[in-house]
């Protein structure tokens, strides 16, 4: 994705088969090529007129949607969320097992008490989210981790946070292969989640 307008609908990092049979080839097709590509080319025809927009950042532009115009500010925080959870989303699945490692692992056994806790409190909070929208793990301007929902494509920018992972609870994540299922879509995420990526993600910005 390019850091700035115009956008760019990036291809996946791996083939549309290799999440095989945790995510199926269907939907991650649908999920990244269709719905991810209305958010890019929806965010761009917003931001057309609004040539003083154009150098910045997305990052930018959520975290500072409220200052932007009235009228431009649902679009940037939908559609720019839509392209930026989606960005972060893909980014964070990978066919290689990993696992917690370095000082993300530290952290979620000081705040959760191990990775098996974790696992259950963040597959508890993703199944209670309502309708549609995404349950991160993030971490706060004292690097402490914390697990949070935001619906629809609100992401936790504005809230002064900073992902390191999430999942997208959104039906066409995970209708095609899993229907009404929510609980077997998040098991089978957890079999693909890049923790290598967590991790990095984590470390950013830390002392």
């Amino acid at each position: 994705m390019s850091h700035h307008y115009p956008f760019e609908l990036q291809p996946l990092p791996y083939p549309y088969d290799a999440l095989e049979p945790h995510i199926d080839m269907e939907t991650l097709h649908f999920h990244h090529d269709k719905h991810l590509k209305t958010y890019v080319d929806n965010l761009n025809k917003a931001l057309e007129p609004y040539g003083e927009y154009h150098s910045r950042s997305l990052e930018e532009l959520l975290t500072h949607y409220k200052d932007l115009p009235d009228e431009l500010q649902p679009a940037v925080k939908n559609n720019g969320g839509g392209v930026y959870n989606h960005q972060l989303y893909f980014s964070l699945l990978t066919p290689e097992k990993t696992e917690p490692s370095g000082r993300l692992a530290e952290e979620l056994d000081r705040t959760f008490g191990g990775f098996e806790e974790f696992q259950q409190q963040f597959s508890e909070m993703a199944m209670k989210v309502f309708g549609s929208g995404y349950t991160w793990l993030v971490k706060d301007e004292r690097d402490r981790l914390a697990i949070v929902s935001y619906p629809n494509q609100d992401t936790p920018l504005p809230h002064g946070l900073k992902p390191v992972l999430l999942i997208d609870v959104w039906e066409h994540a995970y209708y095609l292969k899993n229907q009404n299922r929510r609980a077997d879509y998040i098991r089978n995420w957890f079999q693909v989640l890049n923790w290598d990526q967590a991790a990095k993600n984590y470390e950013l910005g830390l002392e």
